[in-house]
């Protein structure tokens, strides 16, 4: 089969692999329809995630038919359509079985793209398949539910929940990349009073706007904007979906007293807490792995039509233009990109 391979800091190739196989009874190996590319992938390529080693194939966001599954594998068979997850669970330690599978002790977490070969392949193998894949109603597309697989229950679980977005907040969110935009999203779930953007680049900033957000700023002006919007109080809840030292600490001098900072994005590199002037403001600061919790909920409600993922994929292509996707997804000054969607011809 053909895969993305990994081989160190900016090094990829689109090149032959070996097939998957099941390895264990609670595997199943899937044929990849629909794949995407996540800002983490990038991360690795730049060299911020040393754990991933030279050789792995990435990804880990993917909608399948499962063609085979180990002996124990009983909710999923051949011929199925499924959500792969991003988080892999085992389902029985201590972390599975109060649903932080990010943590699970078992051999999942975060693992696919990660610790063993991802799904930017043709084929891929998926451990615990019975708790790490969701089956798919039949109405909805692999284009639609592929959005399900990471950015939209990382935003929601790690940015809109961990963060306690209530009716009636005032919401900043850093960062209009895909995460910032699936934060948008589900924050509206909770009826603010104002979502408040805030970004560099005027592409993703009218991104942002048409996904509902109220305010658009640069990143020079966004501490203006905020007390400006908030008689001089702050944000109650502030989301970093970047991933860089500077929009976290600008996400800390834009919360209010008693305010919640939620980081979602992916560092790389130390930033500072400035613990001199945060500890007299009771500010809550909270970090997280997405644990795929919400995913079920997520699946019923873009069923029901409740949940629109139709706006963030703007490119498309067949699986063997993979290099060419990644070129795109990884300069969005350039292509005005959102998130990217390859399918199997």
């Amino acid at each position: 089969m053909k895969a993305l391979v990994y081989d160190g800091p900016g090094r990829r190739s689109w090149t032959d692999h070996a097939d998957p196989t099941i390895t264990a009874p609670t595997d199943a190996v899937v044929r990849i329809d629909a794949v995407t590319i996540c800002g983490t992938d990038l991360h690795i390529l730049k060299g911020d995630v040393p754990t991933v080693d030279r050789g792995r194939i990435l990804g880990h966001e993917a909608v399948g038919t499962v063609v085979e599954t180990g002996s124990a594998v009983s909710s999923v068979k051949a011929g199925d359509r499924v959500l792969v997850s991003c988080i892999s669970a085992c389902g029985r330690c201590e972390y599975c079985r109060v649903a932080a599978y990010g943590q699970c002790l078992g051999g999942g977490g975060w693992i696919l793209g990660h610790r063993i070969d991802g799904v930017q392949a043709e084929f891929a193998r998926i451990p615990f398949a019975d708790t790490s894949t969701y089956l798919l109603p039949a109405g909805v597309s692999d284009e639609a539910a592929l959005m399900l697989a990471d950015i939209m229950p990382t935003s929601f679980e790690v940015g809109v929940r961990n963060g306690a977005v209530k009716p009636g907040d005032t919401v900043a969110i850093v960062g209009a990349g895909p995460i910032g935009l699936a934060a948008i999203t589900t924050a509206q779930l909770f009826s603010p009073s104002s979502i408040i953007v805030v970004d560099k680049e005027p592409a993703r900033l009218d991104a942002a706007k048409s996904f509902g957000a109220d305010v658009l700023v640069l990143p020079a002006d966004a501490a203006t904007a905020v007390n400006e919007a908030t008689g001089g109080l702050g944000a109650d809840v502030v989301i970093e979906a970047v991933g860089i030292p500077e929009t976290f600490e600008l996400c800390t001098r834009l919360v209010r007293p008693g305010g919640h900072v939620a980081n979602v994005g992916v560092h790389g590199a130390p930033a500072t807490l400035h613990l001199e002037e945060l500890w007299i403001r009771n500010v809550t600061i909270s970090t997280g792995l997405v644990d795929t919790s919400s995913t079920p909920m997520l699946l019923r409600m873009l069923a029901a039509g409740r949940l629109d993922t139709s706006r963030f994929i703007t490119h498309r292509f067949g699986l063997d233009e993979m290099d060419e996707a990644y070129d795109v997804f990884a300069h969005p000054q350039d292509s005005n990109a959102l998130k990217v969607a390859l399918f199997r011809s």
